[in-house]
């Protein structure tokens, strides 16, 4: 005899064994019903024959699966290479507008362009009613010109002069010369295209400090330190060093490059990082010195910590330059 009574209304989506589950209570509407473990089981009109629940395209690998690291919902790396930022990207491409491209730090951090580390991934695209979200991306909804993309190894990533606009928002005038003087350097950009950008981003929250930064960039630069200490220098009454100056001996030959110079005054200014006390570095850099000194220049030394003070380093150039004869120029 088959029994007749209505099955029990469940809650959708949740699956149920037919004969062996416990009757419980949905605590979102107060609705019966059975939990399952292994199967599900048709939830509309009478009951019908379980069937295998669908198989999930993802969830834990199996035993002897290859490893696989997750990085979005519904997206994972499957094999043993590292996770890297760019294997990242390529992979979240793929669940992406076709017009949406890598912006901010993360196409600097594509671009090789040194910034701030920001664990985020970031976007942009044009502007739509309803914009993808995922939360490992910062989705931007902005205007691209087609001069505004870029591609590294197939992934479509913000230009150099575009990035500049972008993080102008951001950085403070020291970090945001560093990212011009770098987008120069690497010839992801020229001086002309960059400040055509900058005229085409008026009104945009950034775009003034990205304008006073503009005649301070120098492609010369060979680090974010080197600019940072460039910029705080040249913003004060004190003259602008001359970027990698070379230094000759007395026939002529060039035995060095300082990160900054006042050839006038015979004045060097280095910045030091944590790899130049280790090892040969040490010994190059003691030798460099030398030859250096004997020249008659006089070398100023800043680290890490005198970069964070800007006031130390300002006043000790100064300093440095009354003593070879440097005289400020008169007050208006």
């Amino acid at each position: 005899m088959i029994n007749s009574a209505p099955h029990p209304q469940v809650c959708p989506g949740v699956h149920r064994t037919p004969d062996r589950g416990v009757p419980r209570w949905c605590p979102r509407d107060g609705r019966r019903m059975v939990r399952n473990r292994t199967r599900q089981l048709s939830l509309i009109g009478e009951p019908k024959r379980s069937v295998p629940a669908p198989v999930r395209p993802v969830g834990r690998p199996r035993s002897g699966a290859p490893p696989r690291t997750r990085i979005s919902h519904g997206l994972y790396l499957v094999d043993a290479m590292p996770d890297q930022l760019d294997r990242r990207c390529r992979a979240l491409a793929c669940a992406l507008p076709s017009d949406a491209a890598f912006s901010h730090w993360t196409a600097a951090a594509l671009l090789g362009v040194p910034s701030r580390n920001c664990p985020s991934i970031h976007v942009v695209l044009a502007p739509r009613t309803v914009l993808p979200q995922r939360r490992e991306l910062v989705v931007h909804g902005r205007a691209l010109l087609p001069e505004d993309i870029d591609s590294v190894d197939g992934v479509r990533v913000t230009s150099g002069a575009r990035l500049y606009v972008d993080l102008a928002e951001y950085l403070t005038p020291a970090e945001l010369v560093a990212v011009g003087d770098a987008v120069l350097r690497q010839h992801l950009t020229d001086a002309d295209a960059l400040a055509e950008r900058v005229v085409a981003a008026a009104r945009r929250r950034g775009v003034a400090r990205a304008r006073d930064c503009l005649g301070r960039l120098d492609a010369r630069a060979q680090s974010a330190p080197e600019s940072a200490v460039r910029y705080w220098l040249t913003s004060h009454d004190l003259p602008p060093p001359t970027p990698q100056l070379e230094i000759s001996d007395e026939r002529g030959r060039v035995v060095a490059h300082a990160d900054l110079g006042y050839e006038e005054w015979r004045v060097l200014i280095e910045y030091e990082g944590r790899q130049h006390g280790a090892g040969e570095q040490f010994d190059r850099d003691v030798e460099r010195y030398s030859r250096i000194a004997a020249q008659g220049w006089l070398v100023i030394r800043f680290g890490r910590e005198q970069l964070r003070r800007p006031q130390v380093m300002i006043q000790r150039v100064r300093q440095a330059l009354l003593s070879r004869g440097w005289r400020p120029p008169p007050r208006m």
